[in-house]
Parts: C-alpha cells; sequence; structure tokens
C-alpha cells in the first residue's frame, strides 16, 4: 500500500503515527507531494477527487481517503485496539473534535500563508481561532480522564492537532488556562510514533 502524504499536514500525521504503533511501516511506502488548497498535486487528484491528503493507495481495491476512513480500515484489517467498542462513541467524538482543531487550525494557516495580503480576512482568522480555543478547552475541561485511560485513536488526533497547533500557531499559546492538556501532551510528544513523524 502507499500513502499519499506530506509531512505538514496534521491528518498524514494522525495517519503515519497510528501506522508507527501498530507496527506497520514495513507494509505501508510514503508518498510525499507538495499540494495546496489552490494548487492540488496530481497524483493527488488521481487518488482522491477533492485534492486532499492524505489517501491511502491499495493495491487490489479502491483508493481510500479521509484520514478517520483510513485509520479505521488500518484498525480494522489488522486486528488493531485503537477503536475500542467499549468506548467508541467517546472515541470517534474526541477523534472528531481532534479533526476539528486541525480544520480551523489549517484554515487558519491557508488564509495567511496562501492568500494575497490584501485579500486576507482578520476576522475570519479571529473566528476560526475561537473554534479552535473552545475546542482546546472543551479537551481540557472534559476530556483529560479518556485521555488517562488506555491508548486509542482519539490520543493520537489530540496529540496531532495540537503538535499542529504549535507548528503554526504558536503565538496564540494554546497552553495558558489549559494545564492539564498541555501536561498530557508534554508527556504524549516522547512517543517515539511522534518522534518518528515530527515535521
Amino acid at each position: 500500500m502507499k500513502l499519499i502524504s506530506s509531512a505538514a499536514s496534521p491528518f498524514v500525521r494522525k495517519v503515519r503515527v497510528l501506522v508507527h504503533e501498530m507496527g506497520l511501516t514495513d507494509a505501508i511506502t510514503e508518498q510525499q507531494v507538495t499540494t495546496t488548497a489552490f494548487q492540488s498535486d496530481a497524483s493527488v487528484i488521481a487518488a482522491n477527487p477533492l485534492g486532499k491528503i492524505p489517501a491511502l493507495v491499495r493495491d487490489d481495491a479502491a483508493t481510500l481517503y479521509d484520514s478517520r476512513v483510513i485509520t479505521r480500515f488500518l484498525n480494522d484489517t489488522n486486528d488493531g485496539a485503537f477503536y475500542p467498542a467499549a468506548r467508541i462513541w467517546e472515541t470517534l467524538t474526541l477523534e472528531a473534535t481532534a479533526d476539528g482543531i486541525m480544520e480551523t487550525a489549517v484554515s487558519m494557516a491557508y488564509e495567511v500563508r496562501l492568500r494575497p495580503e490584501n485579500e486576507q480576512s482578520a476576522d475570519w482568522v479571529e473566528a476560526q481561532w475561537q473554534k479552535t480555543s473552545r475546542a482546546i478547552a472543551a479537551v481540557n475541561n472534559r476530556w483529560m480522564s479518556h485521555l488517562a485511560g488506555p491508548l486509542d485513536m482519539s490520543h493520537i488526533a489530540v496529540a496531532c492537532a495540537l503538535s499542529y497547533v504549535d507548528l503554526r500557531h504558536d503565538a496564540r499559546n494554546w497552553r495558558n488556562g489549559n494545564d492539564a492538556l498541555a501536561a498530557w501532551h508534554e508527556a504524549f510528544k516522547q512517543r517515539d510514533s511522534m518522534k518518528a513523524t515530527s515535521a
């Protein structure tokens, strides 16, 4: 199988961290691409008509895309335990929250990195940050007991989301007022899978 990816994408990193955690690095090759919301790489478009990454090209079946589809596929086809039945709805909800943080943080980055300065909207950037900030606070205030439990896909998603906020929006200081989550993230970053996939 081949994973079409870009090192800076938090959605790609989610998949890459899972691949490392499950010991699947020898089963999946990576194709690094340079792609943006305004100019998608041709190989990305061929794999996903939406022009988004990651995409998992399978040898004998349809290409899969959307990080949550890919991670669920890898988990379910390799006897993984990253979507535990006993707490599946909590895992999926927290993963969706993390993905929402990624989406708003990526949107902020696109606004200032891809659009000409005279077309940028400070109001848009701030609105996206408010969503990001609220979601981070919600994880800190409501989900720490889950994050303290056995490793599942939501842990990986939250860690990748927060690391992306660090990468693109470090000046926003998301840690302020989120002490428990900040301490958890600092510890989680020390996992081999996180170190191996750092941008």
